[in-house]
């Protein structure tokens, strides 16, 4: 894999350059600006809010990933985007085996660890649906969120419903992350750049329900 190799696939890049893509560029500012609110509401001391402060570090490190992708624009770039988000999700969800489903850590690794073959699975039936598009590797999640929000209902219902606020601002960001190319015609700028300012929103609100349950406020 050559990681110089330069990457198009918005709607906003009509060629090279750093400022190629101001608003996808400049719109990863939120992740930061969200983290750095979050990072306050978790002060302290705590497994939980050191647990939440970890999620700030990752959430802030996928702003900037994405910010050097949608600058540099090349391969090695790329892979600054996916991996802090992957790290997030996986770390996200051992804190909730461990501290909301109360597993034993050897268990919450565990069941974090299912997450892969889980979304491999989830991802290439998504993948089948040609209007997904480049979104099909990320659909497993507010599924997989949409899932533990309706089994916890009962027994955690203000975890559930954060749960589902939280699903449904990653299934809006989604459609605009999937909508970028196909309206590009309309709108030159693209859609992209909306995904950043929702992903960012829904990211802190999903740090935001952990902390909430940590304080014991659920």
């Amino acid at each position: 894999m050559d990681l110089t190799q330069e990457i198009d696939a918005y709607c906003e890049r009509l060629g090279p350059g750093l400022w190629a893509e101001p608003l996808n560029a400049v719109t990863n500012l939120a992740f930061v600006i969200v983290a750095g609110i979050m990072w306050q509401r978790a002060g302290g001391a705590g497994q939980g809010r050191v647990m939440a402060r970890v999620l700030c570090l990752l959430m802030a490190a996928i702003g900037i990933g994405s910010g050097l992708f949608h600058t540099v624009a090349q391969a090695w770039a790329a892979l600054a985007d996916v991996l802090p988000i992957a790290l997030f999700i996986l770390t996200y969800l051992f804190a909730v085996h461990r501290d909301v489903l109360r597993l034993r850590p050897v268990w919450a690794f565990g069941a974090t660890a299912m997450f892969l073959p889980y979304a491999a699975l989830a991802g290439s039936v998504f993948a089948q649906v040609s209007w997904i598009g480049g979104s099909a590797g990320y659909a497993p999640v507010p599924l997989l969120i949409l899932i533990y929000g309706i089994v916890l209902r009962r027994r955690l219902p203000a975890v559930s419903r954060g749960f589902l606020v939280g699903a449904g601002l990653l299934i809006l960001s989604l459609v605009f992350r999937t909508t970028d190319l196909p309206v590009c015609g309309a709108f030159p700028s693209g859609t992209h750049f909306l995904w950043h300012l929702l992903n960012a929103a829904m990211l802190g609100w999903m740090i935001e329900v952990y902390l909430r349950h940590q304080r014991g406020q659920t």
